[in-house]
């Protein structure tokens, strides 16, 4: 693939030089006089590399790599200055160049850089490519599945994530909440700025505050400076709240504050600073429940919960199994630098038959594990952990799991539907479609069985 090098100076004599620079290599080289010229082919031509001095009349070196930063995939762009810019250079790196050279430039360095340059770029299109083409089939920003359950996430995600609404995100642990909610950030316009996570349940109350927060020099103990609490850093970002539901009811009321105000208060200070952040938050636990039980305010579960998104448990999405095992078999063979290793079909319906308490996370480490201790290419029956392999019932994919509910002889036959239905209930969360779905029956069907044996009210 051929790369197209971009120079950019005012002085004809030096644009000369650099043309003659790169004259024997493969580059395709296009020249700008000014960076109004510079702007104008970087809009019209696809550019990989920009080699633009600082100091010009008219637009400068700093307004070229601002503009090519703008575009969709921007070049990688090398500042040259005189050895008196040396600061103004260093303020070229903060704001997103790649590097840059001091004049008089030495050719051979200068030749080196640009390759170093043009390979980099390579690089971030390539990876931007593989990502387009993960997400196209599996879909967003790390998240993987193809079930219906998990498309229907999809399609959620990328309508919320252009909006500024706060999102609450449910459902058991390792189902992959914060993998969701960086997606969500991914796919917003708030890409570009932090993601800060906090992980609320890991700190005490005390602690908590001044994490969130921050806290004044001589706050407290040990506070030996001023330091800027999470949502400061993930300013005009996002902030995850994980396990949310684990946070005291004194902290409820600071963090509700934030959320209608958009302010913080440090620990130890008297002065308010405006925050612009995206709130997500994440619980395993009921809030609603938690509410009614008092155990959490009402005022800050409405305002958490303006739209909300429950993952599934792996258990109720089992056609994603495959499609995961594969994924983590591929990507702990890269990090050990092996070969892919095959599975059996037999070892594969052990792991699609398993009940997967641990969801995602759990498979996970039992692919690692695997992956660690395996001899030879093909990931055998023997080969998983036993106690993956004792739990599996003999179930075949697909196959409704009753999670081992037997009934006594003489048991009449609607007493062994009741508790069959209300078992499979349990199973699916009380989600009916999907209770249908493993029951082989329609919603209607089953609406009409749970009416007739009396399960409404449960």
């Amino acid at each position: 693939m051929s790369i197209n090098l971009l120079l950019v100076d005012d002085q004809p004599d030096v644009l000369d030089g650099l043309r003659l620079a790169f004259k024997r290599t493969d580059y395709n080289l296009l020249t700008a006089s000014s960076g109004e010229q510079a702007v104008q082919i970087l809009s019209t031509e696809p550019v990989d590399v920009v080699l633009t001095d600082l100091k010009m009349s008219g637009l400068d070196g700093i307004g070229v790599l601002r503009h090519a930063l703008s575009l969709d995939l921007p070049p990688a762009v090398i500042i040259m200055t005189a050895f008196g810019s040396i600061e103004s250079a260093v303020d070229a790196l903060k704001e997103g160049a790649y590097h840059y050279l001091t004049k008089p430039v030495n050719i051979k360095e200068l030749r080196v850089l640009v390759e170093k340059a043009a390979e980099h770029r390579s690089l971030v299109r390539e990876n931007r490519n593989l990502r387009e083409q993960i997400d196209k089939r599996f879909g967003i920003e790390g998240m993987i599945g193809e079930t219906s359950e998990m498309l229907a996430i999809y399609d959620k995600v990328r309508l919320i994530a252009p909006t500024r609404a706060n999102v609450l995100i449910l459902g058991e642990s390792g189902t992959g909440k914060e993998v969701l909610a960086k997606a969500v950030h991914q796919a917003s316009p708030r890409a570009r700025k932090p993601f800060v996570a906090v992980h609320c349940a890991a700190l005490p109350e005390a602690l908590l505050e001044s994490e969130l927060f921050g806290h004044e020099r001589g706050a407290f103990t040990g506070a030996v400076s001023k330091r800027q609490g999470r949502f400061e850093l993930a300013s005009g970002g996002t902030i995850f709240l994980d396990e949310i539901g684990e946070v005291p009811l004194s902290m409820q009321v600071k963090l509700l504050r934030v959320l209608e105000a958009r302010e913080i208060q440090r620990v130890g200070g008297s002065e308010t600073v405006s925050v612009d952040v995206r709130i997500l938050a994440a619980t395993n636990r009921d809030l609603a429940e938690e509410v009614s039980e008092g155990r959490f305010r009402e005022d800050l579960y409405y305002r958490l919960n303006v739209v909300s998104i429950t993952l599934p448990p792996l258990r109720h999405r089992r056609g994603d199994i495959p499609l995961l095992v594969r994924t983590f078999l591929a990507e702990f063979a890269r990090e050990n630098g092996r070969e892919v290793p095959s599975i059996s079909r037999e070892a594969m319906d052990i792991l699609t038959s398993y009940h997967w308490p641990g969801n995602v996370r759990e498979l996970r480490n039992v692919i690692e594990n695997t992956s660690v201790f395996l001899r030879g290419n093909t990931v055998e029956p023997a080969n998983l952990p036993i106690n993956v392999a004792k739990k599996a019932p003999p179930a075949a994919p697909g196959e409704p799991v009753t999670d081992g509910i037997s009934f006594p002889m003489g048991m009449a036959l609607e007493e062994v539907e009741t508790a069959y239905l209300r078992k499979t209930l349990e199973i699916c969360d009380g989600n009916r479609t999907r209770a249908a779905d493993m029951l082989k029956i329609s919603r209607r069907t089953l609406q009409r069985r749970i009416k007739e044996l009396g399960l409404e009210d449960e």
